[in-house]
């Protein structure tokens, strides 16, 4: 077996030392990490699936600080996630009394007629005194900040949406592939 190795040129024909192998070894491996810290964005895939005002904000807000990171983000709304892409369907998103164990109220309460509408206007007024963004703003800010709203097709096929229904900015005709693709290659990936 040979223990010859390959021949660097320092001076003249002479082999570097060990010292000057470690020292190269070291400086490209520093090269390296530069190079990857520097050509290499952090992304994250979010799917949102739900579409009640309460579960609007979640996908939108980390979204949007993912981005404010400097993150790639990714979120590919399908079922009734998507309705929080749509124009007119998010502005009148509900919030869900019965089964939400959160809900200052028991089920059998709750589930009275009228009930979902209390507690969505409820929500609506604590939104509005706190001064909380609304889900267009959240959306607005997000796609201004290079965040990407993917709506999935067979959603909107399923529930015969039109793909100007979405605001103005939103990818549509996804399909789950793509959405697969997308949550392989990123670093975070997120189900809400």
């Amino acid at each position: 077996m040979s223990t010859d190795t390959t021949q660097t040129a320092t001076s003249g024909d002479e082999e570097p030392s060990r010292a000057e192998l470690a020292a190269r070894v070291t400086e490209l491996e520093e090269q390296i990490a530069e190079t990857t810290s520097e050509d290499s964005q952090p992304k994250m895939s979010i799917i949102a699936t739900k579409g009640t005002l309460d579960m609007a904000y979640p996908p939108l807000i980390l979204a949007s600080t993912a981005a404010a990171f400097d993150y790639e983000v990714t979120v590919f709304h399908t079922f009734w996630g998507l309705d929080i892409l749509h124009e007119k369907r998010s502005k009148d998103l509900k919030l869900s009394s019965v089964g939400n164990p959160n809900m200052p109220m028991p089920n059998a309460i709750a589930a009275l007629p009228g009930m979902d509408r209390m507690t969505t206007k409820m929500m609506e007024k604590k939104i509005d005194n706190n001064d909380t963004a609304t889900i267009e703003e959240l959306i607005d800010t997000s796609l201004e900040m290079g965040v990407e709203f993917q709506a999935c097709q067979m959603t909107i096929d399923l529930m015969d949406y039109d793909e100007d229904d979405f605001y103005d900015g939103v990818t549509t005709g996804v399909g789950a592939a793509t959405a697969i693709q997308d949550m392989a290659d990123a670093d975070i990936q997120l189900l809400i």
